[in-house]
């Protein structure tokens, strides 16, 4: 794990709120100390989930997006640091693995044009080789028995999330996807449109469902994809559940679970499904921020939930007085899987 930037114990008491009477996240969460091997350290924890922060927008620029999605996990850390240590959440409960260290990838990538076919074989090189590097901390990370919360960048890192998870389980994970778009596009290079059709390709992933797809955003042609392996890719749209009410959102929940509970499974939340949330591909119609903590919840519960991805969200793009909303809405969903998990009766 040489690519990775810790955080210390002096980087979280500087993004604390130290406040008398009162005890913070900040002030437990567990950090890697200094000189010590991170996986030994993880491994040896009572701890049960590993914070992860993804700081890149280079998938979502091979995409042909808005970059900002670098930005999410220095907001959602500051946040989820001063989160109330209490008797529904425990900060003791996390060990802050710190960020993957791609400064010098997002260097490489400020002055490169995605229109340009040499730049855009550039940037999926560029998304290869961070793939390698979120399946081997992935992998590590569920080998010693934790569970991996993944924190920013675009929905490329999916990749990298299910093939870890799969390399660590020894065979084929599913996937439910909280999504507007697929993620399933053609296999033309690495991007953050189609983490999902890669992993399926290259056997990583067995099962894939896709919540909430947004109709005018979804092309016929993958659409005709998925319909031939409806045995292993199925979905709901948005329009069908929350605009015509031809479906019910909790029903969905359950035919969507009863589709991939079998086998381990990853939860991959992306927050350009929620209206007014600054990212690379913002909508202004999709379900609401409650009900998407209800659906980590609802998933968080099964026994077979192996890890939580939380992508796209890009502060760098919001409001400069609210900037830090996206940060608060990440903590409300990294202490809502939490506390699904830990509602779980073995």
């Amino acid at each position: 794990m040489e690519n990775l930037i810790t955080l210390s114990i002096n980087d979280l008491v500087k993004i604390t709120n130290h406040r008398s009477g009162e005890i913070k996240f900040g002030e437990k969460i567990l950090t890697i100390p200094k000189n010590t091997d991170p996986i030994a350290f993880i491994k040896s924890s009572d701890a049960k989930f590993v914070l992860f922060g993804i700081p890149e927008d280079i998938g979502v620029r091979a995409n042909y997006g808005r970059p900002g999605a670098a930005s999410a996990w220095e907001s959602a850390i500051k946040s989820i640091a001063n989160i109330q240590h209490n008797r529904f959440s425990k900060g003791n409960q996390i060990i802050v693995l710190g960020q993957l260290n791609v400064k010098q990838e997002m260097e490489e990538v400020k002055h490169l044009d995605f229109n340009d076919i040499d730049d855009r074989s550039k940037l999926s090189q560029l998304v290869e080789k961070i793939d390698k590097e979120v399946s081997h901390i992935i992998c590590k990370i569920i080998q010693c028995g934790k569970i991996p919360i993944v924190i920013g960048g675009g929905h490329n890192n999916a990749y990298g999330n299910i093939k870890g998870a799969a390399l660590a389980k020894g065979k084929a994970i599913n996937a439910i996807n909280f999504d507007a778009h697929s993620d399933f596009r053609i296999l033309e290079g690495r991007h953050s449109g189609n983490g999902f059709s890669y992993a399926f390709e290259e056997g990583f992933l067995k099962k894939y469902f896709i919540f909430g797809l947004h109709e005018n955003y979804t092309s016929k042609s993958v659409l005709d994809i998925i319909k031939k392996i409806e045995d292993r890719v199925r979905y709901n749209t948005y329009d069908s559940v929350n605009i015509r009410k031809e479906k019910n959102f909790d029903q969905e929940m359950v035919t969507a679970l009863d589709f991939i509970k079998n086998d381990p499974f990853g939860i991959e939340i992306d927050l350009d499904a929620i209206p007014n949330i600054a990212s690379s591909a913002m909508t202004l119609s999709g379900f609401s921020i409650e009900e998407l903590r209800q659906f980590v919840s609802y998933f968080g519960k099964n026994k077979n939930a192996t890890y939580l991805h939380i992508c796209e969200g890009a502060p760098d793009l919001g409001e400069d007085k609210n900037n830090h909303l996206i940060g608060k809405l990440i903590g409300y969903l990294v202490t809502d899987f939490m506390k699904a998990q830990n509602s779980i009766v073995l």
